[in-house]
């Protein structure tokens, strides 16, 4: 009776997951989305708590109170511009959960398993291992703990793959043989290892790809915990999110005009070796703007395009943002906001943020929607975004960005760019858009020029 409403448990969770996934797919669904899936877990732990073979539940209440106190912590104390770091750390910790229970697994039967559950087993383990440490070196890229630049070295791709290829054969010999416990555990090592060196090559441009692929990893690390566990839930779960991140990641990489093994194996991006005269020129007899510029043409503007980027992330300039808009819009000038897919450190980024700042869901425009837009649109409004506004992804066949898709801010009549610097975006290219002779430059923090056309516009009614 106990199994069948477990069984019966896991079937409403695995549903909910379903649904949970599908209101995912808009902003205006996706909080209901959250609130299905959340509900589906707390129902597969319920289920769960009722095995029989379950005995000692004081570790599991330890477990639920620590876990709970960490994450009501991450919660409440991480902002959200801090995201992507944060959800790097959960997938850390989610691989290495599951590396832990396939390690505890295999030393529970001293290594006296099948052959089908050892391959669970097997890829279980180094699927949650390197997720776990790929995971930690895509966190310090992200938090400036590791250089954001690739790590390379000459023979790193010829390398990493033989790694991989010692790493699986492993596996494949362990299946027949699964009583070798140092064949095992030099797996594991060499998983562990493998996560930091698949990771450490790859630069901060591909962060949002490498993020939603390790989220990829760790949900067929868990779809492996559930074949290696015979637990139906775990393989639905771990299936849906392996599969969902896969398939994202394949989104983030088109967006890119890049492929996996581009992102894998190639560094993103390079330094300028040479760079046009006119650029040059440009460049140097380029002054800042003043607030009195900006607000002249924001005050003749009747059409107004946002294109946020992570410098909006990083200056925490969301809330400003949306408050600049609400006065611009009172003179009844028309807002819109146009995201790229791979503005910021990970996949909808910009969306999380402006929606934190309660900015509405139908102002935001995807790239395809909105492009077209810019050519008859008074003001593009550029808040920290570099390359994905860069002009020369269009027509520089020598660019590293070349055929990338990017917001068309540089078809609108003025450009007005808040940046701290003319330094280059993750590409390490000159931005052709900043000496454009349309586009106005406003040095300094975003969040700081905001309020300060925040508090001049206010002066003006």
């Amino acid at each position: 009776m106990t199994n069948s409403v477990v069984e019966f448990t896991y079937l409403i969770a695995a549903v909910l997951f379903i649904l949970g996934l599908r209101g995912l797919r808009s902003p205006e669904t996706g909080r209901r989305g959250v609130v299905l899936a959340e509900l589906g877990m707390v129902i597969a732990i319920g289920g769960t708590l009722l095995q029989n073979h379950l005995v000692r539940y004081d570790w599991i209440a330890a477990g639920v109170v620590v876990g709970a106190a960490i994450g009501v912590a991450m919660a409440l104390y991480i902002p959200m511009t801090k995201m992507p770091e944060r959800i790097a750390l959960s997938h850390a910790f989610g691989g290495l959960a599951a590396a832990l229970v396939g390690i505890s697994e295999y030393s529970r039967h001293a290594g006296a398993v099948g052959g089908a559950k050892m391959a669970a087993l097997g890829f279980e383990v180094m699927l949650g291992a390197l997720t776990f440490t790929g995971s930690l070196m895509a966190f310090g890229k992200l938090q400036g703990m590791i250089a954001e630049r690739p790590l390379t070295h000459r023979f790193q791709n010829g390398f990493n793959l033989a790694f991989v290829v010692v790493t699986v054969a492993a596996i494949v010999y362990l299946i027949p043989h699964p009583e070798q416990r140092g064949i095992f555990f030099a797996m594991v090592g060499s998983s562990f290892l493998l996560g930091i060196l698949l990771v450490l090559p790859i630069g901060g441009a591909d962060m949002p790809v490498v993020i939603s692929l390790l989220n990829s990893y760790a949900g067929l690390a868990a779809a492996a915990t559930g074949f290696a566990l015979n637990n139906s839930v775990l393989i639905v779960c771990g299936a849906l999110d392996g599969a969902s991140g896969f398939f994202l990641s394949i989104v983030m990489s088109k967006a890119m005009n890049r492929s996996f093994i581009n992102i894998l194996f190639g560094a993103f991006g390079k330094e300028s070796a040479t760079e046009h005269e006119d650029t040059r020129t440009a460049r140097k007899s380029l002054l800042g703007a003043t607030i009195n510029d900006a607000l002249v043409v924001l005050g003749n503007a009747r059409s107004v395009i946002v294109v946020p980027g992570y410098g909006m992330a990083a200056a925490q300039a969301q809330h400003a943002v949306r408050e600049l808009a609400d006065l611009l819009e009172r003179r009844n000038i028309t807002v819109k906001y146009a995201i790229h897919p791979v503005a910021g450190r990970m996949p909808g980024h910009m969306n999380v943020l402006l929606a934190e700042a309660n900015i509405p869901y139908d102002h935001l425009y995807d790239i395809d929607a909105i492009n077209d837009e810019f050519a008859a649109t008074d003001v593009a409004l550029v808040v920290g975004a570099n390359d994905v506004v860069n002009p020369a992804a269009k027509h520089d066949s020598d660019s590293p960005i070349y055929g990338m898709p990017v917001v068309n801010a540089d078809a609108a009549r003025t450009v007005i760019v808040l940046k701290r610097s003319m330094n280059p975006g993750f590409a390490k290219i000159e931005n052709e858009l900043f000496v454009r002779p349309n586009t106005m430059m406003l040095f300094g923090d975003a969040k700081e020029t905001l309020t300060e056309l925040v508090r001049a516009l206010k002066g003006q009614r």
